[in-house]
């Protein structure tokens, strides 16, 4: 089932966007895109989108912006600084070794803060636990969003079933009628058929019962009608459970469409054929429907 989720915060001087997408696959398949500063946060974030989805091909992105200043420490040299310091004034009292007094020690703080290397700028060491609480604090509110987007398609995915399910019903019910009708009207064709090859003669009334006994349990529909009707029940059930049914579903409808080429197999009447190819068809729409369904 197709389905989509975001949630972006700032948590701790960090903007934070989770998204995740899906598309449908049997099977739960996680791939992810994430910064590679934070690539060790990749397995934990694939078992809490587990933990929410069962089903589907589901792609997750997350980006961390860290906002500027928040990440870095400025640290003082002092070595270097003390180093300009005495080298100066080394060449104060150099300069001044013959007595004169035009070098005074003005060495102050700001002249000092121009000159390089006294100070450097350092990125602060990341606190991973935290980092992973923040992130995985915006992942579950984007696969809350993401859960509730699924289960709307869901319900009405789950609708449009039911309908095909009743559709398919329905015409369960005129196979039901159409099939006894099938049998009288073939015993009627014998009788006339055998009138006119004995031109007259006496009928065997017995023989005629006989042959279309033979017929009626050939074209014998009634139990593949109440196993698909039993089958339709089940589907309908299952699409009212709260679990995940995807795979369930999958074999009721293999058994569904079994039933149905089964009567269509035994079918001797064009209104029956046609109404095994329309169920057929529907049957056909709920297996694709269904492969979207957890």
């Amino acid at each position: 089932m197709t389905g989509y989720g975001r949630s972006q915060k700032l948590l701790n001087g960090r903007d934070i966007l989770v998204e995740i997408r899906s598309v449908n696959h049997r099977y739960y398949e996680y791939s992810s895109r994430i910064p590679r500063a934070y690539n060790y946060i990749d397995d934990k974030l694939k078992t809490l989108l587990k933990s929410g989805i069962s089903r589907g091909k589901v792609e997750v992105a997350v980006t961390v912006n860290n906002i500027e200043g928040r990440d870095t420490v400025i640290a003082v040299n002092k070595d270097v600084a003390a180093g300009y310091v005495d080298a100066l004034r080394a060449l104060n009292r150099e300069m001044g070794a013959d007595g004169s007094d035009w070098l005074e020690d003005d060495i102050k703080l700001s002249k000092l803060m121009k000159l390089p290397d006294i100070f450097t700028v350092q990125k602060a060491p990341e606190d991973e636990e935290q980092i992973w609480s923040d992130i995985s604090q915006v992942a579950a509110e984007a696969l809350a969003r993401f859960v509730d987007m699924r289960q709307t398609e869901g319900e009405r995915l789950k609708n449009d079933v039911i309908e095909k399910a009743e559709a398919v019903l329905d015409m369960v019910s005129q196979v039901e009628v159409l099939s006894p009708q099938t049998v009288a009207n073939y015993r009627e064709r014998l009788y006339k058929k055998m009138t006119e090859v004995l031109e007259g003669k006496e009928i065997d009334e017995q023989r005629i019962l006989t042959e279309a006994a033979i017929f009626s349990e050939k074209i014998a529909v009634d139990e593949e009608t109440v196993r698909l009707r039993s089958h339709v029940s089940q589907l309908v059930t299952m699409l009212n459970s709260e679990e995940a049914v995807g795979r369930k579903l999958d074999f009721i409808v293999q058994e569904m469409n079994r039933e149905v080429n089964t009567i269509g197999s035994k079918a001797q009447d064009l209104n029956v054929t046609k109404l095994v190819v329309n169920m057929k068809a529907e049957i056909e729409k709920i297996r694709e429907q269904i492969q979207n369904i957890e």
